[in-house]
């Protein structure tokens, strides 16, 4: 029934993928209407998480963001699926470096570095514009999708343009097969960690569990951790800012790292909030007292 459904589908997967952006846009602006108004997807967690997250701002505000939020969210599922025919002209149109020198003085040191970002702008068309644009192997780490012939069809997107990908449960067992190259590894951050071991601290407004994987690997293999935001400039362009956050993870404390890179997050959200990923449930764990 999977390859079925998936089979089904799949044409109009790319046919999607090959219309111009224009057209593109114009398809999301009747998705929005029917998944915000008609459909409401999720219109409960995200307008839940945005309360918590903004006490001080009115209904009208909280409103006025979420809508906001359903208009990128449709944009980016589209976008996601243009990915799959982007030629490299198309996707360094589309989402550009501010500076790329920190990365080339990196490479020059042969320093091999971990990214860590949130789901934030669009995290797929960085892994493109990453590996296009920088002398990196580019590493990001992911979660296997359920259904096998999707899962076939993510990894053939998200590598394309040289990017490779290392399953989460054999992270450190790969970044260890890989510690004689210089690479970068991706980190998407910010998802919900099992809470009995993840570090918990106020995100948001909210006491919030953090993923804590990064940190442990970045001190293990003492790689620079850098902070990757990638920050929507216009409709279907997007720009990609690199902070270094620490060159010597082993001389860090305890959870230093992890809260370093949520509250610089969180900064990047309070300014452009719409543009971060609010229909996952990621306040569903709470703290045991």
């Amino acid at each position: 029934m999977q390859g079925f459904i998936f089979y089904l589908i799949l044409p109009l997967i790319y046919l999607i993928s090959l219309l111009p952006f224009w057209f593109l846009y114009r398809i999301s602006d009747v998705m929005y209407f029917i998944v915000y108004y008609v459909i409401k997807y999720r219109r409960n967690v995200v307008e839940q998480n945005l309360s918590n997250s903004f006490p001080e701002k009115s209904i009208e505000e909280i409103n006025m963001i979420s809508k906001k939020y359903y208009a990128y969210l449709c944009d980016l599922i589209l976008e996601s699926f243009k990915k799959l025919t982007m030629t490299k002209k198309q996707t360094l149109k589309h989402i550009k470096f501010n500076d790329k020198s920190l990365f080339d003085k990196m490479f020059e040191e042969k320093k091999s570095l971990i990214l860590l970002m949130g789901h934030y702008g669009n995290w797929e068309m960085a892994g493109s514009a990453f590996s296009l644009q920088t002398k990196y192997q580019l590493y990001v780490i992911y979660k296997p999708l359920s259904n096998k012939y999707f899962e076939e069809l993510m990894v053939k997107t998200r590598t394309m343009f040289g990017t490779k990908l290392i399953k989460v449960h054999s992270t450190l067992r790969d970044m260890l097969a890989n510690k004689n190259s210089i690479t970068a590894t991706a980190f998407i951050a910010d998802q919900t960690p099992p809470p009995e071991s993840a570090y918990w601290t106020m995100f948001l407004n909210q006491e919030t569990p953090v993923f804590t994987g990064a940190e442990k690997i970045g001190k293990k293999l003492d790689s620079p951790i850098i902070f990757i935001n990638i920050d929507r400039v216009r409709r279907g362009y997007y720009e990609i800012t690199a902070e270094l956050l620490f060159d010597n993870p082993k001389e860090t404390s305890e959870n230093e790292i992890s809260e370093t890179f949520i509250k610089r997050l969180e900064k990047e959200i309070n300014k452009k909030p719409e543009i971060w990923l609010w229909s996952h449930r990621r306040w569903k764990h709470k703290r045991r007292k």
